[in-house]
C-alpha cells in the first residue's frame, strides 16, 4: 500500500495546485493498481447529512485550469470515460464502508469545482437542479488521469456540510468543514482497514485495459522523447 496526502503535509496546496499528474505517475511507477480517493465534500441532497459517506458513480468536471491528461506532445489518446469510477472497486469500497457506523450512500454524481472559494448560493442551487449529489474540489482530474494510467479509481466522499443551498443550515465555512473532517478521519480509516483484505488479487474490471483502444497515433510518428516520458503508461502497447 502507498499513501499520499494530496494537499501536502500540513495542507499547504490549493486544490488547483496539487500536482495530480506527478502524483498518479509516481503511484503508477510504484506498481499501484487501485487508487482510492478520500474526499471531503458538501452535500447537495437533504438525505445526505453531514458525516454520511458517499461512494459516487458519476462526475461533472467544472474545473478550468488543471491539466487533465498525460497525453500530447505527439501522442493522442481518447480513453472511454462514460463511467468515471471503477464499478468493481466502488462496490468493494461501499461494502467495506457499510461495516462502519456511518450511513453510506451508493451512487450519485460528484460535481468538481475549481475552488478554492466555496459555491455561491446560486451555483449550489444550479448543481442541485442538475441532480448532483455532492460537491468537492479534487476528483477531477484525478479520475481522468487514473483512467489513462489504467488504474481502478473510486472515491470515498465524506460529507461535511450542506454547501450553500440549505435554507435552515449555516453556510459552509472552513471551521465547519475541518471540524467534520476530523470526525470523518477515523471512519475513513476504519473503512479502508475493512476494504484491503477483501481486494481480490486479480482485477476483474476493464480499467487495466483502458488504453488498449484509446491510442490513436501510429507509433512510428510518436517522438522518442514522448515515448520515454509516457513509458510507464504505454510500454505494453508501444515499445
Amino acid at each position: 500500500m502507498a499513501f499520499l496526502p494530496r494537499h501536502g503535509l500540513g495542507h499547504r496546496l490549493l486544490p488547483s495546485e496539487i500536482p495530480v499528474r506527478a502524483n498518479i505517475y509516481a503511484l503508477k511507477q510504484l506498481g499501484v493498481e487501485r487508487l482510492i480517493s478520500i474526499s471531503a465534500v458538501g452535500s447537495l441532497k437533504e438525505e445526505i447529512a453531514p458525516l454520511d459517506l458517499v461512494v459516487p458513480d458519476q462526475l461533472i468536471d467544472r474545473t478550468r485550469t488543471r491539466p487533465g491528461t498525460f497525453f500530447g506532445g505527439g501522442l493522442v489518446a481518447h480513453v472511454a470515460f462514460g463511467d468515471p469510477f471503477c464499478p468493481e472497486l466502488s462496490e468493494l469500497l461501499a461494502t467495506a464502508a457499510d461495516d462502519t457506523d456511518a450511513k453510506v450512500h451508493r451512487g450519485g454524481t460528484y460535481v468538481v469545482m475549481e475552488g478554492p472559494a466555496f459555491s455561491t448560493r446560486a451555483e449550489s442551487k444550479l448543481y442541485q437542479s442538475w441532480g448532483a449529489s455532492i460537491i468537492g474540489m479534487t476528483a477531477a482530474p484525478e479520475a481522468k488521469l487514473a483512467r489513462e494510467a489504467e488504474m481502478c479509481f473510486a472515491v470515498l466522499a465524506t460529507s461535511t456540510d450542506y454547501d450553500a443551498w440549505h435554507e435552515s443550515h449555516d453556510d459552509v465555512t472552513v471551521e465547519l468543514v475541518l471540524a467534520n473532517v476530523a470526525k470523518n478521519v477515523a471512519t475513513s480509516q476504519q473503512a479502508l482497514r475493512k476494504l484491503v483484505p477483501r481486494l481480490p488479487g486479480r482485477r476483474l474490471c476493464d480499467c487495466e485495459h483502458a488504453l488498449a483502444t484509446a491510442l490513436v497515433t501510429a507509433q512510428e510518428l510518436v517522438p522518442e522523447t514522448t515515448l520515454q516520458r509516457l513509458g510507464p503508461l504505454v510500454s505494453k502497447y508501444m515499445s
